[in-house]
């Protein structure tokens, strides 16, 4: 590897958003996935002589208490393990359901591509709420149904974007040279299209949970979401919602960390798209 190249990659990973971004997120992930270790009841014991204590009044209380005298820090932490379960889990399907049939849907074009991306078009005219409402008013809400629900919101990003790439790749030297040794098509289309595709399905990724972090917090918050009894960060930015006046650390910490988690996965998705993408970089 020649010295440029390195100095290249060097000043790549110096980049203030990939820093800043990596820095943001992996502390919040650090923080989630070692929240039984620091807090081992999750912040859920109740203490009604310690109720509503502001932030910093106590040491074993850094960010206050809520109404019931729980840790308000130990509830934040302890609710990002459902925030990102959420985030993840749903990207990840609407990543698997969404690429599929964006790879078949621009590979085998005609009566396919007619039905998906037709299916694909009245979905992305219904409004989320109103998709968001009438689903959760049929199944209910909780945990598993919000997953469920965010995948079918998003799938059709996907495979809107595969679709596109497709097309524009499969009428290249390289898949009709595959084609014309009797390459099979599952193998041109996973071992020959998909690697040309995944740059710009990782940036949607990331970019893709932060937006869902945002819409189950929104959707827990207005009691749509995930169970009220289970913490998160939208159901305990609900529980502040009447306390804003007197005690407004409840609401604010959590939202916080929404922000800083939301702030640092648009950051590296930035980045990743400047990285993966050289011709469309954002100014410098």
């Amino acid at each position: 590897m020649s010295a440029t190249t390195t100095k290249a990659r060097f000043e790549r990973y110096k980049n203030l958003e990939f820093i800043l971004g990596a820095l943001l997120t992996g502390g919040i992930c650090l923080l989630v996935v070692f929240s039984d270790l620091l807090f081992p009841g999750g912040g859920e014991k109740i203490d009604l002589s310690a109720r509503l204590l502001a932030p910093f009044a106590s040491m074993d209380h850094p960010f206050g208490t809520d109404p019931l005298g729980r840790d308000v820090m130990a509830r934040v932490i302890a609710g990002g393990k459902i925030s990102l379960q959420v985030g993840l889990l749903s990207v990840a399907g609407a990543v698997v359901i969404g690429v599929s049939m964006g790879l078949i849907s621009g590979y085998y074009r005609g009566f396919w591509d007619m039905v998906v991306m037709r299916f694909a078009d009245v979905q992305l005219a219904l409004p989320f709420i109103l998709l968001a409402i009438t689903f959760i008013a049929i199944v209910g809400g909780g945990l598993t149904n919000m997953i469920i629900l965010l995948i079918i919101s998003q799938w059709v990003q996907y495979a809107r974007l595969v679709r596109g790439s497709v097309l524009a790749l499969r009428d290249r030297e390289f898949i009709q040279s595959a084609r014309a040794i009797g390459v099979k098509d599952i193998n041109i289309l996973f071992r020959h299209l998909l690697p040309n595709l995944i740059g710009p399905v990782i940036v949607l990724m990331t970019l893709n949970v932060a937006n869902n972090i945002l819409l189950e917090s929104s959707l827990t918050f207005l009691g749509l979401g995930v169970d009220p009894l289970t913490p998160s960060w939208g159901g305990i930015l609900a529980d502040g919602r009447t306390y804003l006046q007197n005690a407004w650390w409840v609401s604010v910490f959590p939202g916080l960390a929404i922000l800083v988690t939301v702030l640092g996965l648009n950051l590296l998705g930035d980045w990743l798209r400047d990285s993966l993408d050289p011709t469309g970089r954002t100014s410098r």
